[in-house]
């Protein structure tokens, strides 16, 4: 089975920020200065070895800080890595910052057009699933008038359903399993499970472990940029809360 995601020995450093120096503290010190920074950056991936094959569901957890939005944007593409290489052999469709793209001062329905043709469709299949798309959304009458108007829910309702209905091929996930009220965030999660179900390759980053159990066969844990466990998501989950706790 081929893979969709290979990431090889993948590392990423970023430069600490501190305050300026003032000037006097610049003159007094500038050997210290100038060693302090050559030194002053952080690694926040190491190493990171992570293979995902056609139709799987990976859970990527882990502690704030641990390297989960790092890892997702590099594979996003969003940032380079400093070292190591990553490659994506899909169409990839990110449930990330949902409504990232929409212009505030048009509809929503021309807001569907645009960012349906941003995620890879032609202008005549987004026309064509105009309708399914709004219905999903369930914001009505509303999809007619600017989108600066809707609450947050309708303004992230309206951005998963634009998502799922461009022929996902591999779903980058990353907390998005609260989408609108309780009846929604089912119903979306329950779309997202058929479409695993269905074949599309997945990467889901959450804390609600309950969900990671739920939808991914296989786990990795981030913890200060490394891959501490992977395997069998139980498994993992497992050795995760002991050592939480």
């Amino acid at each position: 089975m081929s893979y969709v995601v290979k990431i090889d020995d993948l590392w990423k450093r970023f430069p600490l920020r501190r305050d300026r120096p003032g000037f006097k503290e610049f003159i007094v010190n500038i050997p210290h200065f100038l060693q302090r920074n050559q030194d002053s950056h952080f690694w926040a991936l190491k190493g990171i070895n992570i293979g995902v094959k056609e139709g799987e569901c990976l859970g990527v957890i882990g502690r704030n800080g641990g390297g989960k939005s790092t890892l997702l944007s590099l594979i996003l593409g969003t940032m380079y890595p400093t070292k190591g290489n990553i490659k994506v052999s899909k169409k990839m469709t990110p449930l990330l910052e949902l409504g990232a793209g929409f212009h505030p001062d048009i509809t929503g329905r021309e807001n569907i057009l645009i960012n349906g043709v941003l995620l890879g469709l032609m202008r005549d299949e987004v026309i064509d699933r105009m309708d399914d798309i709004i219905s999903y959304s369930e914001i009505g009458d509303f999809v007619d008038i600017p989108v600066r108007t809707y609450s947050t829910g309708m303004y992230l309702r309206l951005a998963f359903s634009i998502a799922i209905y461009t022929d996902p091929e591999f779903l980058l996930i990353d907390e998005i399993l609260s989408v609108g009220d309780e009846f929604f965030q089912k119903k979306s999660k329950n779309t997202i499970i058929q479409l695993i179900k269905g074949g599309v390759t997945t990467i889901l980053v959450s804390h609600n472990l309950a969900a990671v159990k739920e939808m991914c066969n296989r786990t990795i844990w981030l913890d200060n940029g490394e891959i501490t466990a992977e395997g069998e998501t139980e498994k993992v989950l497992e050795e995760y809360l002991r050592n939480i706790g």
